[in-house]
Formats: C-alpha cells, structure tokens, sequence
C-alpha cells in the first residue's frame, strides 16, 4: 500500500484491549483506571498493529475549520449572556402597560423600535376591567417598579395614580369622545334620544348597549355626570337606566358590536369603537356631541423609579410627538390631537372633587349596576 496516497487515518482498539481492561475491572472491583492509562495502552496498540497513516491536506484544512468553528461557538456562548445583560444595563429595553388598544399601540411601539433600536416590551390590558386591571398592577408594584411607561388611553386612572405618587410626570395627548352610536336600519335620526336622560324611557328598553360603569371611560363618563348632575338626580338616572334592562357587556367595542348587528338599537361608547364597525360597513353613526358628551384624552405616564430610564425617556418624547398623534388620528384610535382643539361644549369635570368621591361614587355604580 502506497503511504502517500493515503485518504484517512484509521485508528482501531483491539479487542483484547477491552478484554484486558475489563480483566483488571473484575480483578479489582469498585477501581476505575486513569484515562491516561487507557490512552497510553491504546496508542501503543495501535503502533505495533499497524503505522499511522498520514492525513491528506483536504483532511488537514477540514480539521482546523472545525477547530475555528467550535472555537468561535464557544466565546459566542460567553459573550451572548454578557451582552444581553449590557444592552439591558444601557436601558435599551423599555417596558410598557397600556390600556390604548393593542391593535392601535402596537403599530405605534413597534416603529418606535425601529427608530431607536430599543426593545418594547408591552403588557395590554383586557377589555372587562378595561384600565383598572393595570392600575392596581402598578399600585402593587409601586415599591418595585417594573413597568417604565403607562399609556392609559383615559384620564381619570392616571391622575387617580399621579395622586398616589406613582409618576415622576404625566401628560395628556390626543383626543377622543365617548358618544351615543345609533343602528340606523333600526333607528332614524329624527327619532334618536337627543339626551343621555332620554335612555331610561320606555322605549329604549332592551334596546340599549352599554359595558358595565365600573371600568375604563364608562366609568369616567357616568362619574363626570354625577359631578354634572348632582348626587340625587344622577342615582335616580342610574337606577332607572339599570331598570330599563340594558345590555351590560364587557366592554366598549362589545356594545358597539350589538349597535352594529341590530341586537340593541342605542350603544354607550367611544368614537374608535364606533369607528372600527363602521369601516366594517355597519350601519351604525355616532350622535352629535352634547354637553353630556365627555372628550377622553390618551395620557403618558413615567413611572417613578422606573427600571430602564433612558430607553423610556426617549419613548415619553416620542409618544407626545404631533406625528405620532397624526397617526392615530388616521386610524382613527383619535378624534383630534388634543382636547383643547375641540370647541364643543361638553363635560368639564373637576378632577380633584371627581377623585375625592371615586371611592364612595363607584361603590354606588356596585350597587345599582352589579347584580
């Protein structure tokens, strides 16, 4: 056989090695032989069975390629760790609660992504205990803060936090409404309620829409009307409107769902709602605005302590930016991009008195409308 022309190098271990070792197994139960034993025994084996074959030059490059290969798994291994500890240390990542509409804020967060390289992590909220799930969230967390930005997508839950200490600063952006929606292949305008008082008569009921006044801007809205009204008149609205047999739905986009297919007639909800069964070709409209109407702004909120502070700096400033409100506003999650641009007259609450009787106030929504 012609050394030179050699392809590979075959190595074999005799069996009377394996025999030989086991041999010296049973002879000396519980003793396991050093591996260089083991070695040195198989090498000089293999040197009086036959010569080592030279390795062709292919075999040579194969070999150290692997070597690199696996030399370069090896500090991957150890630096990926260390640099996704870094990345988090220089606050390129940034946690969010909101309660603004997934399909609305997603779009939003993820350019902002784009723009800065930084990693959202975003927590929604569900639309049953729309805002008030992530509000306690955070009042539990308050000592240890996990989230950097809250986006609420109403006004009263986040000043009710900035009250308890939970934002450095907070701002109110954009603007939309919470409105009367009517079926129109059931309802003609002329014949629409003109005012929110008009819902407990007979004929509207069973035909009325609304998600249960204990969350999100349904109960901004009815505790707006109580401050508008009085304590006595508004209790005497919300037992007769309990009474009237409504739908009480969870949620916002829920009651515009039973306007849009006919099931109710009348719907209590928010401009985007409707707005999102229109494009479906509904035949659903939102009545003008009242003085009963109520504008909600979206509000940005910096957590106090928060965990990632350059990162949500930067996304604070970019969630307040006249395009991102620009864009919203085109799809239609907003009516304006601020509430000091509408000119309507509508609820004007006085939030310091409105918060000083959130407690006794929903306590009564408990009573009259939870069964």
């Amino acid at each position: 056989m012609d050394m030179r022309h050699s392809k590979a190098v075959e190595l074999s271990f005799p069996l009377t090695l394996t025999l030989s070792l086991r041999e010296r197994e049973k002879q000396t139960p519980g003793t396991c032989f050093a591996d260089t034993d083991l070695a040195h025994s198989a090498v000089a084996i293999a040197r009086r069975r036959r010569p080592i074959l030279p390795i062709a030059s292919g075999g040579v490059a194969q070999f150290r390629a692997l070597i690199i290969m696996a030399v370069i798994a090896i500090i991957a291994g150890l630096l990926l760790p260390l640099l996704a500890k870094l990345k988090q240390a220089t606050g390129d990542e940034v946690v969010v609660y909101a309660s603004q509409d997934q399909v609305y804020a997603e779009p939003v967060l993820k350019e902002f992504e784009r723009q800065t390289g930084a990693n959202v992590r975003a927590v929604y909220d569900s639309e049953a205990v729309k805002t008030v799930g992530l509000v306690n969230r955070l009042l539990a967390e308050q000592n240890h803060p996990q989230c950097d930005i809250f986006w609420n997508n109403e006004e009263l839950r986040t000043r009710q936090l900035a009250a308890k200490g939970v934002f450095e600063k907070w701002a109110a952006v954009g603007c939309r409404s919470r409105r009367m929606a009517l079926n129109t292949n059931e309802v003609s305008l002329a014949s629409a309620p003109k005012s929110w008082s008009d819902l407990t008569n007979e004929s509207w009921r069973g035909k009325v829409a609304l998600a249960y006044p204990l969350f999100g801007t349904t109960a901004t809205h009815f505790l707006a009307l109580r401050q508008f009204w009085g304590e006595g008149r508004w209790r005497a609205w919300c037992r007769a409107l309990a009474a009237n047999k409504p739908f009480l739905v969870d949620g916002n986009s829920v009651a515009a769902q039973l306007v849009a297919k006919g099931e109710a007639w009348v719907g209590l909800t928010d401009s985007d709602d409707i707005a999102a069964e229109q494009r479906e070709g509904a035949p659903i409209v939102a009545l003008p605005l009242t003085e009963e109407s109520l504008l909600i702004p979206n509000t940005i909120g910096l957590v106090r302590g928060s965990p990632h502070r350059p990162a949500a700096e930067k996304l604070f400033d970019y969630l307040r930016r006249p395009e991102v409100m620009e864009k919203l506003v085109a799809a239609h999650a907003l009516e304006g991009v601020s509430v000091q641009s509408a000119t309507n007259a509508t609820l004007r609450p006085d939030w310091s008195e409105l918060l000083a009787d959130l407690e006794s106030a929903t306590e009564s929504l408990k009573e009259i409308f939870l069964r």
